[in-house]
């Protein structure tokens, strides 16, 4: 059983970090950020902590993972520090393996959330025992133009600030991934949103229920065959969750990384798994069709399959406890968090 972290109360200190890209510091995007930062102060009441190496901007964080990892170290061993939020995702946090004390992460159990490459991050606090949040980030979900959208706010704080059961996630009634470019001039338009057709049973029937664990799809790639990688416990009666990245990766990949869940075996130990909406909805078909086809291969089509819910790179969007009990109702198409996130 991984710990479960404290919940969060207004009044409470966080800290942002950077530890994939460094761009919440870079001086076109520092309005981006610090709209992110009054969300969190006026929205939940929280007070934000920069940790020191976090806004140097993105050449100087991109040189120097050493200087990522040490801002990880630093939030989670500040015993002031309630929660950590990754500022945004990126590509190489892989790089900051080396320098991660898992006994630090441990020893000082607290919420920590970031998505995408942040898929790293969370598998440190894995390896250290500690259940941490795939959600949203603070360039993204946090500095959303005009406001924050009200899905996500009820998801934070149904998550993070209550240790209630979370209880069923209802699919969000609209979406989107329009990219509108972050910059001043844009601050006060909105991004179009569209309808959402709500959850698909791809296959299975009844009820599955099991643990949580999963990511971005691509990144977990980076962490195979690494010590990061986690330990067959995690995989058994686990509900995988999947996602994919704003590079939208071809259908056959999503082949290829199946299969190779197939043969580690871990398709075959999970109870269930719950894929994220594509960004834009493309390859939506496509992936349906590539995970069905890997299914049939592994004759694993009684595995209940959940898809299109809104997590990963898509706003608005809920937020997944790692090692959470969770339930896939393929009868009644929902998803239910059957736990607390946290303490």
């Amino acid at each position: 059983m991984l710990i479960k972290p404290e919940k969060l109360q207004p009044g409470d200190c966080v800290a942002t970090v950077s530890p994939s890209w460094g761009g919440a510091g870079d001086p076109e995007l520092r309005w981006r950020y610090e709209q992110g930062v009054k969300r969190l102060e006026e929205v939940f009441g929280l007070k934000v902590v920069p940790m020191p190496n976090s806004l140097k901007g993105g050449d100087y964080l991109y040189q120097h993972p050493q200087a990522r990892a040490e801002d990880l170290m630093t939030a989670f061993q500040d015993k002031r520090i309630k929660g950590i939020i990754a500022n945004i995702g990126g590509e190489d946090s892989i790089r900051l393996l080396p320098y991660i004390d898992f006994d630090v992460i441990r020893d000082n159990p607290k919420i920590f959330m970031g998505y995408s490459d942040v898929t790293i991050s969370h598998l440190f606090c894995l390896k250290a025992g500690i259940s941490s949040f795939y959600g949203p980030a603070i360039l993204t979900d946090f500095a959303e133009n005009i406001e924050m959208d009200p899905y996500t706010i009820e998801m934070v704080k149904r998550t993070l600030f209550s240790n209630q059961v979370i209880g069923e996630i209802q699919p969000a009634k609209e979406w989107t991934s329009e990219r509108l470019e972050w910059i001043e001039g844009n601050k006060n338009r909105r991004r179009t949103m569209r309808q959402n057709s709500g959850y698909e049973v791809l296959q299975g029937t009844g009820i599955a229920q099991g643990r949580l664990i999963g990511g971005c799809i691509e990144v977990l790639e980076f962490a195979k065959g690494t010590e990061l990688w986690p330990d067959k416990k995690y995989w058994n009666d686990s509900i995988l969750f999947f996602e994919t990245s704003e590079e939208k990766p071809e259908p056959d990949y999503i082949k290829y990384w199946l299969r190779n869940y197939a043969v580690q075996g871990i398709l075959q130990k999970a109870n269930g798994i719950i894929f994220g909406k594509p960004q834009d909805e493309t390859y939506y078909d496509e992936y349906k069709e590539a995970i069905q086809t890997v299914m049939k291969e592994f004759h694993l089509e009684d595995l209940p399959i959940l898809y299109n819910l809104n997590f990963g790179h898509t706003e608005p969007k809920f937020i997944l406890p790692y090692g959470a009990l969770a339930e896939i109702n393929c009868e009644k198409k929902t998803f239910t968090i059957l736990e607390s996130g946290v303490e």
